[in-house]
Formats: C-alpha cells, structure tokens, sequence
C-alpha cells in the first residue's frame, strides 16, 4: 500500500532563544505558520524488508541522517513490527533555508504511515513521537498558526490574520549548529514587546508586519539578509523577517497577486510567492 502527502513548510513569525537546557536543546518562544509551498512526500509499506529512502534533489540524505528515514524507525518501534518502508520524496521547499522542509518530510511520513496502518496513534500520540525528531515536527504535523515553546513541542493554536508572502532565499546556506553556537557564546537577551504582536496578529495583518523578529538575525548580522529585506520593503511588502535559522527572508504583502508582482524584481534569487494556510 502507498500513500502520498503533502509535506508543508513554515515561517517563523517571531523567533526568539529563551534559554539552554544543557542537553543540546535551546528553549524557544515562536510563532510559526503554514504556507503553501510543499513536498510530496510517498509511503509505501512492504512485507519484510528496511526503511528505504529517494529524493530527487541532490545533496539531501537518504540515510539516518535523513528525520524521514528516522520518523519510520521511529513509527515502526512503536508498532513493534516488522515492515518494510519504501520512501519517495519530492522536494519543492530549498534545502538548509529555515523553511522546515526536513522536518516537514519527517511529519509526513509519520502521517502516511499512521493512515496506512489504521491509525493506530491520536495527532497527540504522533506529535509525542515528532518531539524526539526534531523541534519543529510536531508544529509541522498540526499546522496552521501556533506558538511553539519549550524546545518546539508545546504548542498553543493562535488565530492569523490572511497572509500573502513572497519567500526569498540567496544564494547561500545557513548553518543551524553554527548559529546556536555564536548564541552560546554571546547569548542576546529576549525581545520585549511579544505579548502585543501576538495578540495583535489575529486582527491585523500590518500590526504582524510590522513587529516580526527573528534573533537568528541579530546573531548573523549578515549584509545579505539586511539587503533582502530592504529590497522586499522597497517591492512593497509590509514588513519583512528571515524565518528560522535562514537563509530565506520573507515579505507580507496585502495579497497573492502583490507577492506574484513583487517576485518579478528577484529573479536573482530562488523565490515563491505563497499563501498562509
């Protein structure tokens, strides 16, 4: 039996470093949200056999170092049977760009497993077993809006206003190790001022706009990513924010058909104009 599902990304809204809690995990306050960019994510379960995995961008792991190929282990040890698991993804979201693509892939296969084998866990269940994956699985599982707390595994759904965004990355990686690193070494203080635009996103998509934040930001401090959204605000967009550890900026435009226009004045970047879903 096979099944194929959408594997969604996500932009952090705000994104801040609240701690470390000396095991290897940082402890976060963000807010994410679904857009319609995606993978496509196929399971095929077998008789006997190992996890298997193929994806069609170069570069991407088809080993354990793929969440995929461990979201199946992790699946089939909860079943404590013995099946075999054939892997097919299909990328659309950038690599290494702050999207959660990786982690979106590993929460598909989670759910393509769950409905091929009769739905054996709750979204809980699922969730529980996303957290020892990685931190934006659960989120990525669930969808929609949230603030993810903890290390990402706690979430609270929040009402959003409707978004259009146009997603920009350059022409360069981000290291998420490298970037927790340099907080490490120099840990920012928290941003105040998150209590208003959380309650403020529902109502208002220019009050969003306009008090995003990402510390991953602050930390780089990187003349690329300052340039692109400077270059997003100047295309019209409302405001504009990296999402997760980067590279990727994004830009709130007042609808799809702004973000599709502005997209035109970036054809030296990978880009997608997209909606919130």
């Amino acid at each position: 039996m096979s099944l194929t599902v959408k594997a969604y990304a996500k932009l952090n809204l705000w994104l801040d470093i609240t701690g470390y809690r000396g095991d290897g995990y940082h402890t976060l306050n963000t807010v994410m949200r679904r857009i319609d960019l995606y993978d496509d994510v196929t399971v095929e379960t077998r008789y006997g056999g190992d996890v298997t995995v193929e994806c069609n961008a170069p570069g991407v792991p088809c080993n354990e170092w793929n969440i995929a190929y461990r979201a199946a282990k992790a699946f089939l040890d909860t079943m404590r049977k013995s099946v075999g698991v054939s892997i097919s993804i299909h990328k659309r979201i950038p690599v290494a760009a702050g999207l959660g693509g990786s982690s979106a892939d590993g929460a598909a296969v989670l759910t393509a497993l769950n409905e091929l084998c009769g739905r054996p866990h709750d979204t809980q269940a699922l969730c529980g077993i996303g957290a020892s994956l990685g931190a934006d699985v659960p989120f990525c599982i669930t969808g929609g809006t949230a603030r993810c707390t903890g290390i990402g595994e706690i979430m609270q759904p929040i009402d959003c206003a409707d978004l259009a965004v146009l997603v920009v990355q350059p022409g360069f990686e981000c290291s998420t190790a490298k970037a927790y690193q340099r907080y490490d070494s120099s840990p920012i203080p928290e941003k105040p001022g998150f209590d208003a635009f959380c309650g403020g996103i529902a109502h208002s998509r220019s009050l969003l706009a306009n008090n995003m934040y990402n510390v991953f930001e602050r930390l780089y401090d990187n003349p690329e990513i300052t340039a692109l959204k400077e270059r997003l605000l100047a295309a019209g967009a409302e405001g504009a924010c990296m999402t997760g550890s980067g590279s990727a900026v994004f830009g709130v435009f007042p609808d799809i058909e702004a973000a599709r226009e502005a997209a035109e004045k970036f054809g030296d970047c990978t880009k997608f104009a997209v909606n919130a879903i």
